[in-house]
């Protein structure tokens, strides 16, 4: 199996004078104060799991949009980690902020919309004013993570076809209802989204407790996604420390959910498409 990369760890700096929290929409997430991880902690924890590299994604529900503790923890681990940011799109000063993170290693961008401090709200999404921010991305070929919920798809594929040339990775597959099994009809908004070329998907803990509730399984599910977006638009995130355990059982659990995929399409899963997303990461 090629070496494994995991593109949605976060990371949280126990100095809270030198990186104070700021959360996004004023309310600070509950994990990030329960279960806060530093860079070095992740590293262990990677180092434990056999992870070799990993697109580390910025808390905007502990620093909102100060990017400074994922850029410096990303740069201390330059061969292992990759600093995912985030900016105010809708701020006229957007492109030029984009570019000066990106000059302190920022590899891609995230916007969140909503989770677990707030309702989804993708209004942002195809506002306008962040219009120059994606050209920024596809100028600077940075990948646009986005979290939202089944709510967003319409904006998520408005923005794809507007800028075909920006990989748009969707966070937890845009949540869909996998309850009613096979053949996934609740999903069917999500199965749209794969005539969209530059759409991509981030297969995280949420997506495997999905596909064990309701009818809803593993064996079924993961072969028409596949079949659907095909394993290079697919990609493994653990979404550690949010998502509660060590980040090996947390790799196991997706690595035992997708033992019914070829080994070539794991191969991608977990580790090629995140190389393709994000070339930055050099290898180890």
């Amino acid at each position: 199996m090629s070496s494994i990369v995991d593109i949605h760890p976060h990371v949280i700096s126990d100095d809270e004078t030198r990186y104070p929290p700021a959360p996004l929409f004023g309310k600070r997430s509950e994990w990030s104060k329960e279960r806060p991880s530093t860079v070095e902690a992740l590293i262990s924890q990677m180092d434990a799991a056999g992870v070799a590299r990993a697109a580390v994604v910025h808390s905007s529900t502990t620093y909102g949009y100060d990017n400074r503790y994922v850029a410096d923890a990303c740069a201390a681990f330059p061969d292992r980690l990759l600093a995912v940011g985030s900016v105010d799109v809708l701020q006229p000063d957007a492109p030029r902020e984009i570019r000066r993170w990106v000059e302190r290693g920022i590899g891609g961008l995230r916007l969140f919309t909503g989770g677990s401090t707030k309702a989804v709200d993708p209004s942002a999404l195809d506002d306008p004013r962040s219009f120059t921010s994606w050209k920024a991305c596809a100028e600077l070929d940075l990948p646009m993570c986005i979290q939202t919920g089944v709510i967003g798809f319409p904006q998520v594929e408005a923005m794809a076809r507007r800028f075909p040339d920006v990989k748009i990775v969707l966070d937890h597959l845009g949540r869909p209802d996998l309850s009613d099994g096979t053949p996934y009809a609740n999903a069917r908004p999500l199965f749209a989204l794969a005539a969209l070329p530059n759409v991509y998907l981030k297969l995280t803990p949420r997506t495997f407790l999905d596909v064990r509730s309701g009818e809803a399984t593993p064996q079924t599910f993961f072969p028409l996604l596949v079949d659907a977006f095909g394993a290079k638009r697919l990609a493994w995130g653990s979404n550690y420390p949010s998502s509660v355990g060590s980040l090996a059982d947390i790799l196991g659990m997706a690595q035992s959910s997708l033992a019914c995929l070829q080994p070539a399409d794991r191969d991608w899963i977990f580790g090629k498409t995140a190389a393709m997303l994000y070339p930055g990461l050099t290898g180890v």
